[in-house]
């Protein structure tokens, strides 16, 4: 697909070469070959090559363009400010001549959805206004109102006041409205710059990797657009268009008309001006220990913040700083595992979220080598531009903590819809009031009925096929717009109940084992985790899935749905840009974590005659992956064995799945916003989507063993009847759903109830509580392997509660409370 760049000058511009056309995810089998619609993921889906002309006609054929076809050139647009092709526009100077022209992604419009796939529906009204002569009924009183038919309409009318029954009235009403449904067609996926084609990844064209390239150098991230030129307007004539508060003017290119799409590129992004804040002086003791330079966190009422000491200043000198009042932010402090706790701050400089981990003194802890007990690391999404404008792409890597910075704001057209002092606001309250707050923020987002809404049509016996199809036809706008449901051959009407059955069915079918998408977690086999080899189950297609499925995810949270899937806890962690450390690595795979650790404390690793390579087993055949470039090669030493256990964390936890992770990531943010997830955690994330399960306190109880201080009593103990009591009577459906995550890994309960709850290995293993000592520790320790929690033997039901509740809820990130 061509490029083009917006100058501030006009210039000429050559079009680039023709290139391969490029087949769209469904087109697996030879080019003649005819889609089989039961086809499920692993298989060919063969789709019919479609034709394509130069015309902007309509082709109502039976196999509409299709935008897949991104390499093919566009023309070249000049005018005074933007440039624009028939699908793209991209900052560039140099094309080749004979550029041909591409179809719209968007097939003609239809009176009838009767094929499976998304239609993007809009209601418009057009024409003069319709006069009409109606007579007053017998009965009707001047002042009150009756019901007339006008045409196609029926309409009320208030009688005025100097007429009576039996007399005419003219009347005049606005054009009739006319509703329009468009089907869409289904968007390719692009390989990020550099990465290997295959799974449904096309590889990214020249002209968009230059795209991406330009605002990477620039520092900052490329963002196209998609417009369609006005009704009246043919090649060379110019409109404008409004984009991101800002208004562009656009030269139509010769080969493209009335109705078709077009991209471009804004050459700037302006925030919505900002007054200048009320700002509070502050004036604290730069603590011991502290260098000039080195950052150091406070509490300034009752908000943690990062400070950089100024030059020329030593512990015990006063500083002062300013800060905006009604973006003071508390309770952001967020405790991680370790005798030295990561803490989520504000930074001063930018007012922008950032994990540090600090000593007893506050000050900021420095990392220089990998920690097995204390490091972590935070994933980092990169977003580019993809070769078709509705789907982007991107890069995924993990990076120190200390480093990870998030935005906590959000500006939609100009407009803040969160600033910080929201967060502040709801970062300390319940589930239920954060996720209320959740859905006034999606309100936002989300466009009337009226100004235009998505219809999904999908067959019950293709419900999987047919609905990645159709979810991977949207755009990010029509991700946000209101969606309804249709069952072709179904005479059922969505007020609701068929989107929630959409929901569970299509996630219940992605999930399952038997598909090669996803497994069991070693740990834990009511999680799921991504099958490492789901590029062998489903060679042609499974990066597809992992989009659909990040998409379907972001949309569940948009409209209160569930889905049926729990998943690991490094996933949600990944979703919401939280530390991940060795104990997520336990969580994971526990017999792999023991044997790092053990190498960890080893006094000569040497003597393993390891190198920096990882082993895995597919269908019987045992590969070598190299955890770093030369790693074959390379020896594990006690000088380097601090790489090569960051290695091996970062391959468990990302790279083994990184492209699998990346697409359901980018599916995710694709429809939700990232900066709106900030105010949750790991757990709560996992019960919004997921929902709080329905727990049978009786089965539980009846179906807990108990061993230490509390096996000889087991539930006629003080402490044990101080447990349940507090459970049962004391915490809500909220708190005995983080109870269970706490102590299974999952707030998943099996369907025949705590009898059959398994463990790492997968036999049955059921809630466990051992009793422990007061004096060995203060808090409740829970070991999710095994399903047990370890209770000190309290010496009241008060100290019980406050004990057990600031363990469940201070879990999010791992736990290490002495």
């Amino acid at each position: 697909m061509p490029i083009f760049r917006i100058n501030a000058n006009p210039s000429s511009s050559s079009s680039s070469s023709n290139s391969n056309r490029n087949q769209y995810p469904g087109n697996r089998g030879s080019s003649g070959a005819r889609r089989n619609m039961n086809q499920y993921p692993g298989q060919n889906r063969g789709h019919q090559n479609p034709s394509y002309s130069s015309s902007n006609q309509s082709n109502h054929g039976t196999n509409p363009p299709h935008p897949h076809n991104s390499s093919l050139p566009g023309p070249v647009a000049r005018s005074g400010g933007v440039s624009t092709t028939n699908n793209v526009v991209i900052r560039g100077t140099s094309l080749a001549p004979n550029a041909q022209p591409q179809q719209t992604p968007i097939s003609p419009s239809s009176a009838e959805t009767s094929r499976p796939g998304a239609y993007s529906v809009t209601r418009t009204s057009t024409g003069p206004a319709q006069v009409f002569r109606v007579t007053v009924p017998s009965g009707v009183r001047p002042g009150s109102e009756f019901s007339v038919h006008a045409g196609s309409r029926r309409v009320r009318v208030r009688c005025p006041t100097t007429s009576r029954a039996g007399q005419s009235l003219q009347i005049t009403l606005p054009p009739e409205p006319i509703t329009k449904s468009d089907r869409l067609s289904v968007a390719p996926l692009t390989a990020p710059n550099g990465s290997d084609s295959g799974g449904g990844h096309h590889s990214m064209t020249p002209e968009v990797e230059q795209v991406n390239r330009t605002a990477v150098d620039s520092g900052g991230t490329a963002q196209t657009f998609l417009v369609t030129i006005p009704s009246n307007i043919f090649p060379g004539m110019q409109f404008t268009v409004s984009l991101e508060n800002q208004r562009f003017m656009v030269t139509c290119p010769p080969n493209a008309g009335p109705d078709m799409k077009v991209r471009i590129v804004p050459p700037t992004q302006r925030e919505e001006p900002m007054a200048a804040p009320k700002t509070q002086v502050f004036e604290v003791l730069v603590p011991p220990g502290v260098r000039p330079g080195q950052p150091f966190t406070l509490m300034a009422n009752e908000q943690r913040v990062l400070v950089t000491c100024p030059p020329n200043v030593a512990p015990g000198q006063k500083i002062r700083f300013q800060l905006p009042v009604q973006q003071i932010v508390g309770h952001i402090k967020l405790k991680y595992e370790g005798n030295t706790t990561w803490n989520r701050t504000i930074r001063v400089s930018d007012l922008k979220f950032q994990w540090v981990r600090v000593n007893d003194d506050q000050v900021v802890v420095q990392e220089e080598k990998m920690d097995f007990n204390r490091s972590a690391f935070c994933r980092k999404l990169m977003f580019l531009e993809g070769n078709d404008a509705r789907m982007r792409t991107g890069i995924v890597s993990l990076m120190p903590a200390q480093e990870a910075v998030v935005d906590s704001k959000l500006i939609v057209s100009g407009k803040t819809l969160l600033s910080y002092a929201d967060i502040a606001n709801v970062q300390g309250k319940p589930l239920e009031e954060k996720t209320h707050w959740f859905q006034n923020l999606c309100g936002q987002l989300t466009g009337d009925w009226e100004a235009g809404h998505v219809k999904l049509c999908v067959r019950r016996t293709s419900l999987l096929h047919d609905s990645v199809d159709a979810v991977m036809s949207l755009g990010r706008e029509d991700l946000r717009k209101r969606w309804r449901f249709e069952f072709l051959g179904e005479i059922g009407i969505d007020v609701g109940g068929l989107t929630r059955e959409w929901f569970q069915l299509v996630t219940e079918e992605i999930f399952d084992p038997d598909r090669g998408l996803w497994m069991s977690s070693t740990q834990n086999q009511m999680c799921m985790t991504i099958n490492p080899a789901s590029n062998i189950s489903c060679p042609d297609d499974h990066l597809i899935y992992f989009r659909f499925l990040g998409r379907v995810m972001g949309r569940a949270m948009f409209d209160q749905q569930l889905i049926k899937g729990h998943m690991a806890r490094h996933f949600y962690k990944h979703m919401l840009g939280w530390p991940i450390g060795f104990p997520d690595l336990e969580h994971e795979d526990n017999d792999y974590y023991q044997s790092l650790k053990k190498l960890a404390s080893m006094d000569d690793v040497s003597m393993m005659c390891l190198d920096f390579t990882a082993t895995e087993e597919t269908l019987g055949v045992r590969t070598e992956i190299e955890l770093v470039e030369g790693g074959a090669m390379k020896e594990v030493t006690n000088d380097n064995l601090s790489d090569y256990l960051e290695a091996n964390l970062k391959y468990r936890m990302l790279t083994r799945t990184k492209s699998q992770i990346t697409e359901l990531l980018l599916g995710f943010f694709d429809v939700v916003p990232e900066a709106s997830l900030t105010v949750f955690d790991p757990h709560e994330l996992e019960l919004m989507l997921c929902g709080l399960p329905t727990i049978d306190m009786e089965d539980w109880m009846a179906n807990t063993i108990y061993s230490g201080l509390f096996e000889a009593k087991a539930q006629t103990h003080s402490v044990v009847h101080w447990f349940w009591d507090v459970v049962r009577d004391d915490f809500n459906q909220e708190m005995k759903a983080r109870l269970l995550q706490f102590v299974t890994g999952t707030s998943g309960v099996p369907s025949r109830g705590f009898s059959v709850l398994q463990g790492n290995d997968g036999n049955i293993k059921k809630f466990a509580i051992h009793g422990v000592d007061k004096s060995q520790y203060s808090f409740p320790r829970a070991h999710t392997c095994f399903n047990r929690l370890d209770l000190p033997n309290y010496s009241s039901k008060k100290e019980l509660l406050e004990k057990l509740k600031i363990a469940v809820t201070s879990s999010a990130i791992g736990f290490g409370l002495e």
